[in-house]
């Protein structure tokens, strides 16, 4: 029995870019196949498109007149549609200064143009393996880091991450490989993640999973705690303003 064809909303301001990219899905074939749905040319079109169209994914452009592709994504992970879930979203652009943001939507993936039939296609096998409900995968929750290295797109898995240090702007990820820099800040990652990662000063969150308790030192006649890490030498010093998390600690909690 011949697979369902994946529907698609292509959602780009010119008109040339989106017969482009219709005739490159036309040349996948059946492998998938792919039967555009419905364009638009903003992220106010794509609103109002995704609202009495089913789709399973929108092909967006990022910078569009009005309402941009990044704006429209942040309205699809609470509106309702037409098929009671939020398609999948795969971000087309010509630049790759905004795909942090993207995957931080839960971006299936972020193409660059001109897009290339074999990138398209892995793209599109994504589609294929998203849960029943893609709105779960729009949820604020993540898996993995972003980050923007070197014109690389890198995910770093969260489960990864020993600690997160504020450092100027940027905020380190520290793994036991190397670390790695985040454009974002430390109040919006211990929101995100507070049940993951606990504060231990007010420039440094540490994961749970890999703290292995705290110990009293003494200093010029005055005590200081500092957190342990499992397998990991480094020690991380906690303010006087976080020491309840040493009174309140119980070993790492189950994840």
């Amino acid at each position: 029995m011949a697979a369902m064809p994946i529907k698609a909303i292509l959602a780009d301001d010119e008109a040339l870019a989106r017969s482009r990219l219709k005739s490159l899905l036309g040349d996948l074939g059946q492998e998938p196949l792919v039967e555009v749905v419905a364009e638009a040319a903003n992220g106010g079109e794509v609103l109002d498109r995704v609202l009495d169209t089913p789709a399973d994914v929108i092909f967006m452009d990022v910078q569009m007149p009005g309402m941009t592709g990044l704006e429209a994504a942040r309205h699809l992970t609470t509106m309702p549609t037409a098929l009671g879930k939020s398609p999948a979203i795969i971000f087309v652009t010509a630049h790759d200064e905004h795909a942090i943001a993207a995957f931080e939507l839960r971006a299936v993936d972020y193409l660059l143009k001109p897009v290339r039939l074999a990138r398209l296609k892995e793209a599109l096998s994504r589609i294929r393996t998203l849960p029943p409900d893609t709105a779960a995968s729009l949820a604020p929750r993540r898996a993995s880091f972003t980050v923007l290295e070197r014109h690389r797109i890198l995910q770093v898995p969260v489960t990864d991450v020993f600690y997160l240090r504020a450092e100027q702007r940027y905020v380190t990820a520290r793994t036991r490989e190397r670390e790695y820099l985040l454009d974002e800040s430390l109040v919006k990652l211990e929101e995100e993640f507070a049940d993951e990662f606990l504060r231990l000063h007010r420039n440094c969150l540490v994961a749970r999973r890999h703290l292995a308790g705290f110990e009293r030192v003494e200093s010029g006649g005055e005590a200081n705690w500092q957190a342990l890490l499992k397998d990991w030498p480094e020690k991380l010093p906690v303010s006087r303003r976080q020491l309840h998390v040493v009174r309140e600690f119980r070993g790492p909690r189950p994840m």
